[in-house]
């Protein structure tokens, strides 16, 4: 990759992580709270945000450069210090240029809404737009840019733009032999789990660029790779990693403060549900723009609510409830009409599965009214929004069809375990059989579990050690899997801590994620 003799990564090694497991015995370890699954860390010091590391430790990439800078209202600090005035004031900086994607530099745009250029008036830069007529950066946007740096809060989803601006803006800076620097930042929706129907590229358009599924499970430093090297865009590219990031994490579980990544995209629980709650954008039912609960309230004028979430119900989908709700859209689809069908409430969104509740509403809304329900018209191809949202064409078709969930979900597995086993090769944050072992072997040495049960422990990792390096993924996860059971079993018998037994079993389990 380009830009090698830049790139300066920034990981958590087994020695940090020995070093920072003391405090982790006492104070770190998660907490479950309550049936959501959710958990509660206290903050970690450790943890640093790519931004902050470039500003600590890979300000050379910087210095004596005239830099552009793409970001939006997510482009800030821990302390909520925006980047764009944190390089303007930075005595060693030049930032002559900011670049905005969608909704814009400070979020003020709705979405599909397209943003002029303008001068910034707090810094006196010029902005310019990467949405509307121009996505990516001309050679006039990028004249005396030196290094473009990209920092901005992805949500984990294919069908989110942010991600395409960045891909495209690193086709410009290849193009006119400019650095690109990508300052990492968290999947707000956990690095683990890979999800939906991987992108047939005969359906690629600025709501899903390359053959990538719904729910990727990568952080933007991880896709810039992967674009770079799988679809020869070829730039000269460092990614700053994050510290303290780990793939199980979901965004409440590091020290950082929601900021909306864009206007309908409020809080957390909004991005949890997104990847399948999103579809309802391909047809005439309202996705809950224009409330205070987008993509959580789903509704239309024809629908019974008590009826469609009986329907629901009865499918007992994990991790999730349904509520009859009526609410009345202020603008979007049915805008000051009062409509009927329901709010998503995630109760377990460890076992939540959002691109399949997603299918099961669009699904279950088609079946039960027909004659009202519809996908939003085909364009002059024969290709619905619908269609562009999932990444093909053939699964508007199987509803229609009245095929099954479980044929139309069978029917994109072996493409997603395909990208799975590419999306190894570009995971910066990861963990491994001698991460865990090493863990281990503290807990041992400061006396939290006994030599007996620490021996059982070792004595399996250390073969799954030797699969990790000979790169059997299936005896990885299935050992992983039966180490899982023994702790389980350790955990239940008394013999290891609940505290220990929870994160132990996370660092397991975001093992399994990277070799399954």
């Amino acid at each position: 990759m380009g830009g090698s003799k830049l790139k300066k990564k920034i990981t958590i090694t087994a020695v940090g992580v020995m070093l920072l497991f003391s405090t982790l015995l006492t104070a770190v370890f998660a907490q479950t709270n309550g049936s959501t699954g959710k958990k509660v860390h206290n903050h970690d010091e450790a943890f640093k945000l790519g931004v902050e590391v470039l500003l600590e430790e890979n300000l050379d990439l910087l210095e004596g450069k005239n830099v552009g800078l793409i970001t939006n209202p997510t482009g800030v600090t821990q302390d909520l210090n925006s980047i764009v005035d944190v390089l303007y004031n930075h005595p060693d900086v030049n930032l002559v240029s900011l670049y905005g994607p969608e909704h814009g530099i400070r979020g003020s745009a709705q979405a599909g809404a397209g943003v002029d250029f303008y001068i910034d008036p707090i810094t006196g830069l010029p902005v310019f737009s990467l949405y509307g007529d121009t996505k990516k950066p001309t050679p006039e946007m990028l004249e005396g840019v030196d290094v473009l740096l990209f920092d901005i809060q992805d949500v984990g989803t294919r069908f989110y733009t942010y991600i395409y601006t960045m891909a495209l803006a690193m086709e410009a800076a290849a193009e006119n032999d400019i650095e690109f620097v990508v300052l990492d930042r968290p999947n707000p929706i956990g690095g683990n789990k890979v999800e939906g129907p991987v992108l047939n590229p005969d359906y690629a358009s600025f709501v899903g660029k390359y053959p990538i599924p719904i729910r990727h499970g990568m952080t933007v430093g991880e896709l810039a790779k992967l674009f770079n090297n799988e679809y020869d865009i070829g730039a000269d590219l460092t990614v700053v990693e994050m510290n303290g990031w780990e793939r199980s994490m979901y965004y409440d579980d590091t020290p950082l403060e929601w900021v909306l990544p864009s206007p309908n995209m409020p809080t957390l629980d909004t991005a949890t549900v997104y990847p399948g709650a999103a579809w309802i954008e391909g047809t005439n039912v309202s996705e809950g723009r224009g409330t205070t609960r987008p993509f959580e309230l789903i509704g239309a004028p024809y629908i019974n609510s008590p009826e469609l979430v009986s329907e629901l119900s009865a499918l007992d989908l994990p991790g999730v409830l349904f509520r009859a709700a009526s609410f009345t859209p202020l603008y979007s689809k049915y805008a000051g009409e009062l409509v009927h069908g329901l709010q998503i409430h995630v109760t377990d969104r460890e076992n939540y599965e959002p691109i399949k509740t997603g299918l099961a509403i669009v699904k279950t809304i088609h079946d039960l009214y027909p004659d009202d329900f519809e996908f939003r018209a085909e364009n002059s191809n024969g290709v619905s929004f619908f269609d562009l949202l999932v990444g093909n064409g053939w699964i508007r078709d199987m509803i229609n069809e009245g095929a099954s969930m479980e044929e139309i979900v069978g029917n994109w597995q072996g493409d997603l375990e395909e990208f799975k086993e590419l999306r190894r090769d570009y995971l910066l944050y990861k963990t491994s059989a001698t991460e865990i072992k090493t863990l281990v072997v503290h807990l041992e040495e400061e006396g939290v579990i006994e030599a007996d049960t620490a021996r059982a422990l070792k004595m399996h990792l250390t073969a799954v050690i030797r699969y990790e390096e000979e790169g059997l993924a299936n005896k990885v996860v299935k050992h992983m899997k039966g180490f899982n059971v023994l702790l389980k079993h350790q955990e239940e018998q008394g013999m290891i801590p609940e505290k220990a037994y929870k994160h132990l079993k996370a660092d397991t389990n975001a093992l399994i994620a990277q070799w399954q």
